[in-house]
């Protein structure tokens, strides 16, 4: 019997140069609202913004509408935006609003830098076609000042039949989230941390949006549950979300890939792109010409060591897409539920052929190469 349901969808149109209306719509077995906004492109605030709930639980819920009209001039690149919209939209309408105006945020300023991308690409191809030389600018390649140990080559990696230490594997679910550390789950970390054992995972990592766990809360996880759980943080940047390993600094609002890639180098950490083409191929994929070749040279996969290619929060096709860029790239890559629910930890996880024992461990592995995303959940339920 279905007894929940979520559909979700984020769009983004570009009716006229710099300028973006996004459009985002959620509808579950208790709430269904929607939300529609343009953003000026040049200073990337938020110009009108509408929403409306269509379903709802108590007569009160329609009153949130009135409120999201604070959000009007809000700069989507600000340090606090995301804080803002939770605290403006999240307290004073409906944190169903607030999610779902984040998540059209984010969509904007990846739209953006696509266009940017592709722009920059066409003009640096007419410049090489002038010059017969290639030019790469600074701000597109990784910092130099901490370089990472070169990953493994493919030939070189420890196929799964000829492990030793872990036969059948050894299974994270990279990308989980709880509640209340990640404002936009549902489920505390003791409910999450239970399922994931009983359906027969090896450990999780708690990858809250913007939220650094503290090594003793983490320690005492794994104490009161006998079970591997991991530190990790999903931090908001201007060219998208990533999932880094390894970075004790907490970092609040949205950061520039540049900045953070410095940061992760700096301590020797692990940076994976996550969901890197959420929303593209079935918003503005076609519009903006994306092929694998394309995407595979956007600059952020310049900055960032792994791909996620398993992602249980985007369509089937956009992860193949990703995982065909990726390949294209000779790159790391990783699986994550992105799970905001107990009942959605496992559906994509990363097998590893060697025991994880701790954050050192998962990083020397994943630049190692030595991952493998796996549909998890379905396959062991089944």
């Amino acid at each position: 019997m279905l007894t929940y349901m979520r559909n979700k969808m984020v769009s983004i149109e570009i009716p006229a140069e710099g300028t973006y209306v996004a459009y985002g719509f959620l509808d579950d077995h208790i709430y269904s609202l929607d939300t529609t906004f343009q953003v000026n492109g040049s200073g990337m605030t938020i110009q009108w913004l509408k929403g409306h709930l269509t379903r709802y639980t108590t007569p009160d819920c329609p009153r949130s509408e009135e409120p999201l009209q604070e959000a009007v001039g809000l700069c989507l690149m600000d340090e606090g935006f995301s804080q803002s919209i939770h605290k403006i939209v999240g307290r004073k309408a409906c944190r169903h609003f607030a999610n779902l105006i984040l998540e059209c945020s984010d969509a904007v300023l990846k739209t953006k830098q696509m266009v940017e991308d592709s722009e920059n690409n066409a003009e640096k191809a007419v410049k090489a076609s002038a010059s017969s030389q290639s030019c790469i600018t600074p701000q597109n390649t990784r910092p130099q000042k901490a370089k990472r140990p070169e990953r493994i080559k493919k030939e070189s990696r420890i196929p799964f039949e000829r492990l030793k230490d872990a036969p059948d594997g050894f299974t994270l679910d990279l990308h989980v989230h709880t509640a209340p550390a990640s404002p936009c789950a549902s489920s505390a970390v003791d409910d999450i941390i239970e399922e994931a054992k009983g359906i027969g995972l090896d450990g999780i990592c708690l990858t809250d949006h913007n939220h650094q766990w503290a090594p003793g809360d983490i320690s005492a996880l794994r104490e009161k549950h006998q079970f591997l759980v991991l530190r990790g943080n999903e931090i908001t940047t201007v060219q998208g979300d990533m999932v880094v390993f390894g970075l004790d600094e907490n970092i609040e609002g949205i950061i520039s890939l540049n900045d953070l890639a410095e940061k992760v180098a700096a301590v020797d950490g692990f940076m994976i792109a996550a969901h890197p083409f959420r929303g593209f191929l079935t918003v503005s994929g076609d519009s903006l010409g994306l092929d694998v070749d394309r995407a595979a040279a956007r600059p952020m996969f310049n900055l960032v060591d792994g791909v996620e290619t398993l992602n249980s929060k985007v369509t089937v096709n956009e992860n193949n897409f990703c995982g065909q860029v990726a390949e294209a790239l000779d790159m790391p890559v990783t699986g994550g539920s992105d799970a905001h629910l107990s009942e959605e930890v496992g559906i994509y996880a990363t097998r590893f052929s060697k025991i994880i024992h701790n954050e050192d461990d998962l990083i020397t592995a994943l630049r190692a190469g030595d991952a493998v995303p796996v549909a998890f959940r379905n396959h062991q339920e089944g």
